[in-house]
């Protein structure tokens, strides 16, 4: 694929999973179609494999999803405003509560409760608020505050490469090698069908940087940097892109970490700590949320050759297969943003996330009666397993093709 060819022009719809606006170079063409082969392949996880299923039997699987997608649409009302709107107004209490604490305090205990109020405003926006408005899961609200095409979120990623790297490429073609530049953020191998590189030893260290600064590896990830280095992308566009990214990083450095400490005065090391520490802890609760949900033993990855033809049905299977959940209780599952349900947001990445819950035990019984793993377990459980999965792979042990799809 030419990566160059990917821009916020694409947009993916869920409605029949695949892209219904890209910009039209050769390159696109071929990839914007539903690319996989006639049936799913097997999914290890814990023990467990998921059943090869027919073209016939995964179709009428997305059938049932399909139903359970439009079923929620019919029923999107004023429960699902008035719930994103309560989190808008926690968070933004939690901000001014954290703020004012760092500001004014002089003491310890007024610097945790601030610096945890902070990073909890941070977590709910970034979670919660920023990716699943940006999704368009409230674009039917018709609030400008809610539209998907023009929220900004408080992380240095701009908005618009955010759309373009993770809404079109990493929802439209999840867990592709080669298509999907999310698989490892270009950065980790996490899975065996990727080739060892000597880079891979130093991974544990890279994975452990990349979770404390995570919002500038997310912000970094549209720059294609790789791409460059490698002779795929031009100085010129790695130019052009690096404009949104730098005048947004800017914005950010200059709001978090000079406008805010000078205005406390006296006070503006404690303010600048504070602020550190609350992006910190933000970028290392998402970092863990999203590689729980996509890389623990058992999510598998596909290749392009595999994927081609893909019908409906196999593109839901693809997704199923490609994700793992989050156990937990009601408020951790608001706090990742309700991430912690990845299956069902790769099922369903328009729907309002906090509907996950209730269609879960739905998508769970579909699964089990069509033979697919639901992979799911605690967060300490899904975050070692990550872990040792990094840990494993920074080995150089021979890459193993991802196996091709055979008539069921």
């Amino acid at each position: 694929m030419d990566t160059q060819s990917i821009e916020t022009s694409g947009r993916f719809d869920p409605a029949n999973g695949a892209v219904t606006s890209v910009v039209t170079s050769d390159a696109t063409r071929d990839v914007t179609r539903s690319p996989m082969s006639p049936t799913t392949e097997l999914r290890p996880a814990h023990g467990k494999s998921s059943r090869r299923l027919s073209r016939d039997e995964a179709d009428a699987l997305g059938r049932e999803l399909d139903a359970i997608r439009a079923e929620v649409l019919a029923d999107l009302g004023e429960r699902d405003v008035a719930h994103i709107r309560a989190v808008m107004k926690a968070a933004g209490a939690a901000s001014i509560a954290g703020r004012t604490l760092l500001h004014f305090g002089i003491d310890p205990v007024t610097f945790v409760l601030g610096t945890s109020a902070l990073g909890l405003a941070k977590i709910l926006e970034n979670m919660e608020i920023g990716h699943n408005v940006m999704h368009g899961q409230y674009d039917w609200t018709g609030d400008p505050a809610l539209r998907g095409d023009t929220y900004e979120w408080d992380i240095v990623c701009p908005g618009d490469d955010w759309r373009s790297s993770h809404n079109y490429e990493h929802h439209t073609f999840t867990n592709i090698l080669g298509k999907d530049r999310d698989i490892g953020y270009q950065f980790l191998r996490v899975a065996d069908e990727q080739p060892w590189e000597l880079r891979h030893l130093a991974q544990p260290v890279t994975a452990l940087a990349l979770a404390v600064f995570f919002e500038w590896g997310v912000g970094m990830h549209d720059l294609r940097v790789a791409e460059t280095t490698r002779g795929e992308q031009s100085l010129a566009e790695l130019g052009r892109r690096s404009g949104p990214f730098l005048a947004k990083a800017g914005w950010q450095i200059a709001k978090d970490y000079v406008v805010f400490p000078l205005l406390a005065g006296p006070n503006a090391p404690r303010v600048l700590a504070g602020n550190v520490l609350a992006n910190v802890a933000r970028n290392l609760w998402t970092f863990s949320v999203i590689f729980c949900g996509h890389f623990p033993e058992g999510v598998r990855v596909y290749s392009e050759e595999e994927t081609k033809d893909e019908s409906r049905g196999e593109w839901y299977v693809r997704q199923i297969n490609g994700s793992a959940n989050l156990e937990g209780s009601r408020w951790m599952h608001l706090m990742t943003g309700h991430l912690s349900h990845q299956i069902e947001h790769h099922l369903f990445p328009d729907l309002p996330a906090a509907r996950y819950p209730e269609i879960a035990p739905r998508v769970r019984e579909i699964c089990e009666r069509y033979g697919q793993v639901y992979a799911t377990g605690s967060l300490p459980t899904q975050l070692a397993d990550v872990a040792k999965r990094i840990v494993r792979l920074s080995w150089p042990r021979r890459a193993k093709r991802a196996p091709s799809a055979a008539v069921a």
